[in-house]
């Protein structure tokens, strides 16, 4: 019997190998941080990112503005010194030249400490300084903000801001402490600086609806300099780990406020209160007599301290910066423990982090798509309007990112080079395990450019991808013993033949679930096709674009299985093809095109992972690849455990699968 095909068939999925269990990790879930060219993530934060690691962000106000240089150049090399010696990866945030960057070189941390001429950024003043070009230190609020959206939930500073005194006339409050309100960052500080209104300044954070915490063996809330001010703080906690218990809850309720650990000043190297608070009054005098106001107010009143108190708040305040890193960063790293082990146990099955993973071996690509405006595409060297966006994909990366999505933890092996794309595709598959990329010195990561039609279809394909052919067989035989003991092995059929080759030897010898994602070459029409590689092979899933998937195999029990187990149990059974429509979506809503047939695939494994049926296999691919139509990106950000299930199958009205035999 012949089948009419809508189009060329692109894909082409074999099945081989024997029943196995599903065993899957939860995916790291990290925010994606700003759009555009704004952020550079240092390469050490990056990778403890991607490998779950813990991770402290430090602030750079007191770089710029606290200190004078070049203590605040040593000040700041021995604070990270000191998160390091503690387990923890430091993250200083700072903007250079309009580039907000997460984490810094030592050359970096030298060019703000010297520099004359940064700004203090808080979270009013990121457009401007960003859109000028300039160069500046983050405050509590501006280094808050960036925490958030890199995914770093712990960040340690000095002190906070707070109310100023006489703020109930001159209505003179910090950002920190509205910041502290809307964004969900544990801040670890010697609480409020002593200059301020700390009565007030608590009184604020509970309408702020802020969780404070003194921390260690008093509940008396620090006053930055002193240890003492007079006020409780509304809770307490013992240690690290205590600590950690309260910020986890904070954060796994989603309440969208942040955490305040007042950590108090070691009591050796504490100031007088007494003392201090005469100092503050002379220099808060000062101020008002020189008609300084606003943000210029703590530099020149912390610069007036140091000299009224013959540098013993200076003294005081290096020692609390210096506790705060060892206290943040134990607490950083209790945190990352506390949620390791609740996600060991919210995955039934998975005794530990090394349980066996899925494999995907494959290509990495940076997209770039170009849309045109108009219904055609005018040639002869004209220029077309439309939009260029870039995107991530490379078959092997899109199934191991729809795969991480639906909740499967694929390890990818790949390969990309060390070129001004590694860091922007690193940080974009935060979410994947990328611990099996081969990073390459004078290589080309690969570059994919495609020109797609106002309704979203390619018409045009140029592709860089010659570091494909460095995922050899010699580099994806060191991780033999993980695709011994995968539960599946994806490959993508643009890696060289003789990779290939050789995971098909282990499938052969080791009876592995393989699963080569796409022959691109080798189809000219499903059933011809289809026909001969059943001899060998559990099943052929072919994609016809709008018209759905075709499923050719082996009928059992009056369904093709698309489960390795079945291949014996059905091999006197009948061949057979079974066609599942797409789900319909109109010519408006697609997008892009280019991620669907990797999504559609994803779903499907990840439903034979779970050990669904076949129909609930095809569909949840059915209803990933759907998303992807409507998404930008090759592989949709809303394709999720929830989105793409058994249950939102069930939840649906499905039209049946229509069979036909093949002989």
């Amino acid at each position: 019997m012949k089948f009419h095909m809508h189009k060329m068939i692109r894909k082409i999925t074999l099945s081989l190998g024997r029943q196995v269990s599903s065993m899957a990790r939860g995916a790291t879930q990290v925010r994606r941080l700003l759009h555009g060219g704004y952020v550079r993530i240092h390469p050490s934060v990056q990778e403890a990112l991607v490998e779950g690691r813990p991770v402290v962000a430090l602030e750079s106000t007191i770089i710029t503005h606290g200190m004078a240089h070049p203590l605040n150049l040593s000040m700041a090399r021995e604070v990270e010194e000191i998160v390091r010696a503690n387990g923890a990866v430091p993250a200083t945030v700072g903007i250079l030249r309009g580039q907000i960057h997460v984490g810094l070189t030592d050359e970096e941390l030298e060019f703000l400490a010297s520099s004359k001429n940064a700004v203090k950024v808080s979270r009013r003043d990121f457009p401007f300084v960003l859109s000028q070009g300039l160069s500046g230190g983050t405050t509590v609020s501006g280094t808050m903000i960036v925490a958030h959206k890199a995914g770093i939930p712990v960040f340690v500073s000095g002190g906070i801001g707070g109310v100023h005194r006489d703020g109930e006339n001159t209505l003179d409050v910090s950002a920190d402490l509205t910041e502290l309100g809307r964004t969900p960052v544990a801040v670890v500080s010697a609480g409020a600086k002593s200059i301020l209104d700390i009565g007030r300044t608590l009184e604020y954070l509970e309408t702020q609806g802020v969780c404070v915490a003194a921390f260690g063996e008093s509940r008396e809330f620090p006053a930055f300099f002193s240890r003492q001010s007079g006020f409780q703080a509304p809770y307490h906690v013992q240690d690290e780990e205590e600590a950690a218990k309260l910020i986890d809850s904070a954060l796994g309720l989603g309440l969208g406020s942040g955490v305040l650990i007042a950590v108090p000043c070691p009591q050796e190297r504490a100031a007088q209160g007494q003392v201090i608070e005469e100092a503050i009054q002379q220099a808060l005098s000062q101020a008002r007599s020189k008609g300084i106001t606003g943000k210029d107010v703590t530099p020149f009143l912390l610069q007036r301290l140091t000299e009224l108190t013959d540098g013993k708040s200076l003294d005081s305040n290096l020692a609390l910066i210096q506790n705060n890193a060892r206290v943040g960063s134990c607490i950083a790293v209790a945190l990352s423990k506390l949620q390791k082990a609740r996600r060991k146990r919210s995955q039934p099955g998975q005794k530990d982090m090394s349980a066996p993973q899925p494999v995907v071996i494959g290509g990495i690509n940076v997209d770039f798509i170009a849309k045109a405006q108009n219904p055609e595409i005018l040639g002869g060297g004209q220029t077309n309007a439309g939009r260029v966006r870039r995107a991530f994909g490379g078959v092997g990366r899109n199934l191991a990112d729809c795969l991480s999505r639906l909740g499967q933890a694929p390890l990818l092996l790949s390969a990309v080079g060390k070129d001004e794309h590694l860091e922007s595709v690193l940080h974009y598959c935060h979410h994947m395990d990328m611990s099996g990329v081969l990073r390459l010195e004078g290589e080309s990561t690969a570059t994919y450019c495609a020109v797609i039609s106002s309704a979203g279809e390619l018409s045009l394909g140029l592709g860089d991808m010659a570091i494909h052919q460095q995922i050899t067989e010699q580099y994806v035989s060191q991780f033999k013993e993980k695709l011994c003991q995968a539960p599946l092995v994806c490959i993508d059929g643009n890696v060289p033949l003789s990779t290939i080759q050789y995971v098909c030897q282990v499938a052969r010898e080791h009876q592995l679930a393989e699963l080569p994602s796409r022959l691109e070459d080798a189809v000219q029409a499903a059933v011809a096709l289809a026909c001969p590689l059943l001899s060998h092979l559990q099943c052929v899933v072919v994609t016809l674009g709008a018209h759905g998937v075709l499923l050719c195999g082996r009928s059992l029990a009056g369904s093709i299985s698309l489960h390795p187990g079945a291949h014996r149990q059905a091999a006197a059974a009948r061949l057979c093809a079974a066609h599942y429509p797409a789900i319909p979506i109109s010519r408006e809503e697609i997008v892009n095109v280019s991620g669907a047939g990797d999504s559609l695939m994803a779903g499907i494994l990840a439903g034979m992972l779970a050990k669904h049926d076949t129909g609930t296999c095809v569909r949840m691919g059915l209803l990933a690849a759907s998303l992807s139509l409507r998404s930008y990106e090759p592989i949709s950000p809303e394709i999720s455990t929830s989105s793409v299930s058994q249950e939102q199958v069930k939840s649906r009205s499905w039209p049946e699968a229509k069979v036909w035999k093949m002989d």
